[in-house]
């Protein structure tokens, strides 16, 4: 008899009992890297449906929908949307087809291979939010690892490039304003799972390189290298298919530290030159100091990423975002230790949970918390640099009233909603004039 567990989400069905066709999600920048892993898992097990969307046409509003498994073509279908952009072709063919896919084809699991614009939480996000037929598409299927693919001869260019979407004609829709860096890191680390696929031109140190790179990057994820010009296919299916890893509360990566996660590893002494720091401090930031040194802090840095507090919006969680030389700072909303209680249960139990086990009585939850990882970073100094722009003893003793008054440069770029004494949103005093896109340096 078939069971599902009190605890689970509605439609999942937990254990050896689970009979719904699986869905590995294979993403990654560069399409013919990725299409050849796609191809390996057709060889390994012809059965696999294999389900992509060609964007050449989506800014005239129309997609290539191809459907194929090891046997040959299935389906080549031209697919017309009501508005030309990858959101739209996720809600209204990608997942419609998935579900169509698991009716028709009883018993046969799936491979979606997303265009190389794609972010994998976006399709986490449609899969659980965007109904089908009333309900949502893991109530038919089970999502069993996002896995990205990523070009050991292009990795460093990818990371390193400063080219966006729109400068290479790319772009997912026409606002799609994003860096081909800021892609490519979210491609790898949303994934349960990366390939390192081929060789480094620059030799097999190179290609370790690129594997500890990843590995500091997305400490959470499995790592699979594959030699290009030998893949045994059924030996990678192994470790692609089949593993379970996904995990559908997994945050993202930008509020994984909130959510009581690992954001990082603390790694300061070079493997293949890779290093990765981890910084957390309680005291909050001075905003002067902060903004003076922020292009000293990334110089040197391939990613770094995290979320802080200002001494001078002791209430805002600021996102720290930076790829491909470009930093962003963005609202993550309050800090628990400012919300009034009856808005706690609006936030996650594993955010609750994790400041409950890191309360501070003066500070609460407010803390630091961040990561750069980059090549032959001088971890030392990144620290130092970092402690200098706390505040002092001195300013601290003088309080919030005092640190609101600090001259701020990121005055403005953090918007919140402003909350009555009763902790409702106040239309009429929330602060609509900033930039809801935060700052970016």
């Amino acid at each position: 008899m078939m069971s599902t567990s009190p605890l689970a989400p509605a439609g999942t069905v937990t254990g050896e009992a689970d009979l719904r066709p699986s869905l590995t999600v294979l993403s990654g920048f560069w399409p013919a890297t990725t299409y050849a892993a796609a191809r390996a898992l057709l060889a390994a097990d012809p059965s696999l449906l294999l389900v992509r969307h060609d964007l050449t046409e989506v800014h005239a509003g129309a997609v290539q929908r191809i459907v194929r498994d090891g046997n040959g073509l299935l389906e080549d279908v031209r697919v017309n949307l009501a508005h030309g952009c990858v959101s739209c072709t996720l809600r209204e063919d990608v997942l419609p087809t998935l579900a169509r896919l698991t009716r028709t084809h009883p018993g046969r699991d799936l491979l979606l291979m997303l265009p190389e614009v794609a972010e994998p939480e976006a399709v986490a996000a449609a899969c659980a939010h965007c109904l089908v037929d009333g309900a949502p598409v893991t109530d038919l299927l089970r999502i069993d690892s996002y896995v990205t693919v990523v070009d050991a001869e292009h990795l460093i260019d990818g990371l390193a490039t400063t080219d966006d979407l729109k400068a290479l004609g790319i772009h997912a829709a026409a606002d799609d304003d994003r860096a081909v860096a800021d892609v490519v890191v979210r491609q790898i680390e949303y994934a349960d799972t990366i390939v390192l696929w081929g060789l480094s031109r620059d030799g097999e140190f190179d290609t370790s390189r690129l594997s500890v790179l990843l590995d500091r990057m997305a400490p959470w994820a499995t790592q699979v290298r594959v030699d290009a010009d030998l893949v045994d296919t059924h030996a990678l299916s192994r470790r692609l298919r089949d593993t379970r890893r996904h995990r559908p509360d997994t945050p993202g990566v930008l509020t994984r530290g909130l959510e009581g996660y690992a954001l990082g590893t603390h790694e300061p002494h070079p493997d293949c030159g890779v290093v990765s720091v981890l910084f957390r401090a309680r005291r909050p930031f001075h905003p002067e100091r902060l903004h003076d040194a922020l292009e000293e802090l990334n110089a040197e840095a391939i990613r770094s990423r995290g979320h802080l507090w200002l001494a001078s919006q002791p209430e805002t969680v600021i996102a720290w975002d930076f790829a491909g030389g470009g930093l962003g700072l963005g609202s993550l909303g309050r800090w628990l230790a400012v919300l009034p209680d009856e808005l706690w249960a609006d936030t996650s139990d594993h955010r609750r949970l994790a400041a409950a086990l890191d309360w501070d009585p003066y500070y609460g939850d407010r803390h630091q918390h961040l990561v750069f990882i980059g090549l032959d970073l001088a971890a030392a100094d990144l620290h130092r640099t970092l402690a200098a722009c706390l505040l002092t003893d001195a300013e601290l003793a003088d309080g919030e009233e005092v640190w609101r008054s600090y001259p701020d440069p990121f005055a403005g770029c953090f918007p919140l909603v402003t909350l009555t004494p009763d902790g409702s949103p106040d239309p009429d005093l929330s602060d609509s004039s900033a930039d809801p896109e935060g700052e970016s340096a």
